[in-house]
């Protein structure tokens, strides 16, 4: 919902502000059995068009837990369920304008397991390396502040426990 309307700050001050109440959300990285990254590239309307992403999307079922979303947007965007999942992070995206939270979780240990997409996407799933990936950032083939935070936490914590 977006909304626009008057805004007190702490030291009682108006002014006035535009700001999106969003539901919660999960990105997650998925690393298969070969070490790989498993992204996609998703069409993007408001970007003008394909982006390279990590899965992500909206907690929009009723009663939904955080874990079973990030399993639910696995199955549908790349047809794999993890065995393993690690919580890396979690905070808000964007929050001068809006209340967007995001969970961000490293996927291992990866089975198939497909569930049809959402309508409004089209997307392509690709397997790049850590290092491709990182590549991809600074050549600005990755675009999206998720997906760039997303593989740099993946990348920490994977060289952390290894």
């Amino acid at each position: 919902d977006v909304y626009e309307g008057d805004a007190r700050l702490p030291d009682g001050r108006i002014f006035k502000q535009s700001w999106i109440d969003h539901r919660p959300c999960i990105a997650v990285v998925p690393v298969n059995p070969e070490g790989r990254l498993v992204l996609i590239r998703q069409y993007r309307h408001a970007t003008g068009g394909m982006i390279v992403e990590i899965p992500a999307g909206n907690m929009d079922r009723d009663n939904e837990t955080v874990e079973a979303c990030v399993q639910r947007e696995l199955a549908e965007e790349v047809g794999f369920r993890a065995g393993r999942l690690i919580r890396l992070f979690e905070g808000y995206l964007v929050p001068g304008y809006c209340n967007e939270y995001m969970y961000f979780y490293l996927a291992l240990d990866l089975e198939p397991a497909s569930l049809p997409g959402d309508e409004d996407e089209y997307i392509r799933v690709m397997a790049v390396s850590f290092t491709e990936a990182r590549r991809m950032i600074r050549d600005q083939q990755i675009v999206d502040a998720k997906t760039a935070l997303g593989i740099l936490m993946a990348r920490e914590y994977l060289e952390g426990c290894g």
